[in-house]
C-alpha cells in the first residue's frame, strides 16, 4: 500500500506556535529579480494609490467612495444612488475579472497588486531592515533584554510606524469624502475639524494595528481571498510552485555535497537549505505544495534560484507553473472555464460602456402629488407635481426653465420661479401642469416635460396627468 503523502502541516499555520500564541515571522529580506520588479510595480502602484484621490477628472475625483453621501467617482466617472445600478455593474466586472485572473495566474494579485502586501512588504518591513536588521538581527533584537539599543530602535521604529499609518488614514478618509474636503480640513487647522481628527486618528489606530502587528494574518486570517483561491484553482492554474519531479528525485531532498553526482545517487536538486522558508513572509514551505498562506510573492523563487546558481544546478525549481506543467509537462493554454469567465467579463464590459453612454448628467423627475386629483376650470384641466432636478456634473446650472413637450399645455412654478442648481447638487419644488381638455385622450395620459438650461435640452422625462372620465 503506497505511503500517504505527510499533511500535516495544513493543521496549524505558521504565525501560531504549539501553544496557541501568535509566532512572529522574521523574514529574510528578498533579493532578486522578481523582487526588483515587483519593486517597481510596487512603487507605481503606491504613487497611484497615495495621489488618486487628489487627481481629477472633468471636475471629478479619479477615484471617490463617499458611503455617507453615496457618491462616488470610479476613473472620473460620478456615480449618485441613482446610478447605483452602474456601481453595481462595475464591482461585478471588478469581481469576475479578479476570479478570471485568479483561475489562470492563481493569488498573484496578492503578491504584487494588493494594497496590505505593498504597505507592508515595500514600505514597512523595508524600514524594519533598515532599522532592525535582517532576519537573523530581528531574531537575536526580539530574544534581547531591554536595554538603550533595543529601546532607541523600538521607538524609532513605532513613532515612524505611526507616523506613516497617519499618512495612510489621510489618504483612505481622502477617498472617503473626498481629497479637496481634506486639504481643506488640514488648511483649517485640527481645533476647526474635531471629528475629523477623531476618525483620522481611529483610522491611524488600525492601520498601525495591521502593520505593526497583525500584518501577514490579514492575509491568513481575516482576508477571504485565500479561501476563495482553494475553490478557484485547478492543475492548470499557474502558481508560485515547487517541482518536486525534479526537486526530490527518487530518493527525496538532501544536504549538498559537492563531491558526489546527485543523478546518480538519484537525490533531488533540493538541497534543503530551508532559505525559502526563511524568505517567506508568511512563514510557510513552498514544498509543501500549494496552500491559502501562499501569496505569490515570488520571494521564494528569487531565493532558490539564487541558491542554485551558487550549488551549479539549474534555475527554476521553484517557479510560476501549473501542477499539469510539472507533472505532465504541458503548457499553458486557456481552458473552457477561463472562456467562459472571459465571455462573461467581455459582456459585462460591454453592458456597461453602453450604459455609460445612455447616461444623462441631469436627471428629473416629475410626480403626482399624493392624494391630489386633477381641477378643472373651464376647459382647462390641470394637475399638481413634485418635481426634482439632480446636477451630476460639476458645472452649475444657473437658468432651468421646465417646458412640456407634448401634448400642448403650461407648466407654472409654485415658490421660486428662477431654477438654479449648483454642481454636484439637486432641486427640487412644486408645479402645476394645465392642459385643455381637448388634448387629453385618455383620463390617464402620460406626457412628456423638457428641462431646458438657457434654451439648451438638457433632460425630459414622463410622468402620468389625470383628467375626467368624460372629458370627451
Amino acid at each position: 500500500m503506497a505511503k500517504l503523502p505527510d499533511e500535516s502541516f495544513r493543521d496549524t499555520i505558521g504565525t501560531i506556535n504549539e501553544e496557541g500564541k501568535r509566532n512572529f515571522i522574521f523574514p529574510k529580506k528578498p533579493v532578486g529579480k522578481l523582487y526588483e520588479k515587483r519593486k517597481l510595480v510596487s512603487y507605481g502602484l503606491l504613487i497611484f494609490l497615495l495621489s488618486a484621490p487628489f487627481i481629477k477628472i472633468n471636475g471629478n475625483q479619479l477615484l471617490l467612495f463617499n458611503v455617507l453621501e453615496r457618491k462616488f467617482s470610479i476613473f472620473g466617472f460620478p456615480f449618485w444612488p441613482q446610478d447605483f445600478y452602474l456601481f453595481v455593474i462595475s464591482m461585478i466586472i471588478g469581481v469576475v475579472g479578479l476570479t478570471l485572473f485568479t483561475v489562470a495566474f492563481g493569488r498573484i494579485f496578492c503578491g504584487w497588486f494588493c494594497p496590505q502586501t505593498i504597505f507592508l512588504e515595500m514600505v514597512f518591513r523595508r524600514i524594519e531592515y533598515w532599522i532592525d536588521g535582517d532576519r537573523g538581527a530581528q531574531m537575536r533584537l526580539a530574544k534581547q533584554e531591554w536595554n538603550a539599543e533595543k529601546i532607541k530602535k523600538r521607538i524609532s521604529k513605532w513613532i515612524i510606524f505611526f507616523i506613516i499609518s497617519f499618512l495612510i488614514a489621510n489618504v483612505f478618509l481622502a477617498y472617503l469624502i473626498g481629497g479637496d474636503t481634506v486639504i481643506e480640513h488640514v488648511i483649517d487647522g485640527p481645533l476647526e475639524n474635531g471629528k475629523t481628527l477623531i476618525a483620522l486618528l481611529i483610522f491611524t489606530g488600525v492601520f498601525y494595528f495591521i502593520f505593526a502587528w497583525f500584518r501577514e494574518q490579514v492575509c491568513i486570517i481575516a482576508c477571504p481571498y485565500g479561501r476563495m483561491q482553494g475553490v478557484l484553482l485547478d492543475n492548470k492554474s499557474i502558481n508560485v510552485a515547487y517541482d518536486h519531479i525534479r526537486g526530490e528525485g527518487e530518493i527525496g531532498r538532501a544536504k549538498w555535497d559537492k563531491r558526489e553526482d546527485r543523478a546518480e545517487s538519484g537525490k533531488g536538486d533540493c538541497i534543503d537549505c530551508k532559505q525559502c522558508i526563511h524568505v517567506c513572509p508568511t512563514g510557510i514551505d513552498i514544498r509543501n505544495g500549494t496552500q491559502l498562506e501562499c501569496i505569490n510573492c515570488t520571494a521564494c523563487i528569487d531565493e532558490c534560484d539564487t541558491i542554485m546558481d551558487k550549488v551549479g544546478l539549474p534555475k527554476g525549481l521553484i517557479r510560476y507553473a501549473s501542477e499539469d506543467e510539472i507533472v505532465k509537462k504541458e503548457k499553458f493554454k486557456i481552458t473552457a472555464r477561463m472562456k467562459g469567465y472571459i465571455a462573461v467579463l467581455t459582456i459585462l464590459i460591454g453592458i456597461l460602456i453602453g450604459l455609460l453612454f445612455l447616461r444623462n448628467d441631469v436627471e428629473a423627475k416629475v410626480l403626482r402629488l399624493p392624494g391630489q386629483l386633477y381641477q378643472q376650470k373651464g376647459e382647462i384641466i390641470s394637475n399638481v407635481f413634485t418635481y426634482k432636478i439632480i446636477n451630476k456634473t460639476v458645472k452649475d446650472f444657473d437658468n432651468i426653465t421646465i417646458k412640456l413637450e407634448k401634448p400642448d399645455g403650461e407648466v407654472k412654478l409654485v415658490g421660486n420661479t428662477h431654477i438654479k442648481i449648483l454642481a454636484e447638487k439637486s432641486f427640487q419644488g412644486t408645479l402645476f401642469i394645465k392642459i385643455n381638455a381637448k388634448d387629453l385622450h385618455e383620463d390617464k395620459m402620460k406626457i412628456k416635460l423638457g428641462f431646458y438650461n438657457d434654451g439648451k435640452l438638457i433632460e425630459t422625462t414622463t410622468t402620468t396627468f389625470l383628467g375626467p372620465r368624460s372629458f370627451k
